[in-house]
């Protein structure tokens, strides 16, 4: 709808998990660089983790387009499966042909490892990514070990990423996925931006979208942070409805007052006073810290 009003080739808050508009912060350059690495070292697994929108699925997309062309990916989006449920499904994802009246743990195990095997032969690496992964089932967690078994003097054939939820690292420190735990060579938890890194990421995706980074005024940008506590879904969808707001408005720019009215629609009024008001909260004691610090070093060097 506003697209070409305010310029733009395409949407640039979209909330579909886009890696060409993966904003780099210093955070997603350490969470891309300890998954590549992970899956470079010996082990079976590597782990991603943060709160819901802090953009885990994007840097997983990003991570499948660094991976050389000798990888075969197999990608589960819903984990909520039983241990045979995901045999079966790992197996669909890695073009193995099977006979479902044969299902049994044993026969999809046998016919996925003959594959790593086949794979390895042919000197290609095999990628098992699970999405949502807080959602597995202890005994599918440790199915998952099992298949990682399967290894050579210096590496495991089957490289596994568990991206999930902070619930994750939780279901893991159970005493029956001790194993597992212990399996995992690189682990990233992911945080929500900073202020900065949110005006950066908004004028990143406005330019990958081939608009002007200067759309959002400099006080909008200020209350994007305060309003989405820096969580790039949050930011999305707040900066999408700005814009559609903005653009029923014939407003060339997205200024606070605009920014809030959308935010009231998207979050509702109760939620951004919240929001705003804890802010102005944790604002006020950080400047009278502050003050304390500096009457003491004051007082101490008038003494």
């Amino acid at each position: 709808m506003y697209l070409s009003y305010f310029g733009l080739s395409d949407n640039p808050f979209s909330i579909a998990p886009n890696p060409d508009y993966l904003y780099l912060s210093p955070r997603h350059k350490e969470a891309l660089a300890h998954l590549s690495f992970g899956l470079r070292e010996s082990g079976g697994f590597v782990m991603l983790t943060g709160e819901v929108g802090t953009g885990k699925t994007t840097v997983s997309r990003k991570l499948l387009q660094q991976l050389p062309d000798n990888t075969q990916v197999a990608m589960i989006l819903n984990p909520t499966l039983s241990a045979l449920e995901l045999l079966a499904s790992v197996c669909d994802e890695l073009g193995i042909d099977y006979d479902a009246s044969h299902a049994g743990l044993k026969y999809y195990n046998d016919l996925i490892l003959s594959h790593l095997m086949d794979n390895h032969r042919k000197q290609h690496n095999t990628v098992l990514i699970i999405d949502e992964a807080q959602h597995l089932l202890p005994e599918v967690l440790e199915q998952l070990r099992l298949l990682t078994n399967l290894e050579t003097h210096r590496e495991k054939l089957l490289k596994v990423v568990l991206i999930g939820q902070p619930e994750l690292q939780q279901l893991l420190k159970r005493n029956e996925l001790r194993q597992l735990a212990q399996r995992i060579t690189a682990r990233y938890h992911l945080l929500p931006l900073s202020a900065s890194e949110v005006k950066a990421y908004i004028q990143h995706r406005l330019q990958v979208a081939g608009g002007d980074a200067s759309i959002f005024t400099h006080s909008a940008l200020k209350q994007v942070h305060r309003v989405s506590a820096g969580i790039p879904r949050v930011i999305n969808l707040l900066c999408d409805r700005a814009l559609t707001l903005a653009f029923s408005r014939q407003d060339r720019q997205v200024k606070q007052h605009v920014f809030l009215a959308a935010a009231d629609q998207i979050l509702g009024e109760d939620v951004i006073k919240d929001r705003l008001l804890r802010y102005q909260t944790h604002y006020l004691a950080f400047l009278f810290v502050c003050s304390i610090v500096a009457g003491y070093f004051v007082g101490g060097w008038y003494a």
